[in-house]
């Protein structure tokens, strides 16, 4: 019975997942942002263009 009431395995379950959300969650909004600016530097550039 000793098994049943072991919970060093619980807490390292959690540690994973603590470091996992710590490392995607910040890809993640990176990325959210890559989008947009992008978009924003490819308006830029081409209200910066000289037309003739």
């Amino acid at each position: 019975m000793n098994f049943l009431n072991d919970e060093n395995g619980a807490v390292t379950v959690d540690w994973v997942v603590l470091a996992a959300a710590m490392v995607l969650l910040p890809i993640a909004a990176a990325m959210a942002v890559a989008g947009g600016a992008g978009d924003l530097t490819t308006e830029i550039a081409s209200s910066l263009e000289v037309t003739e």
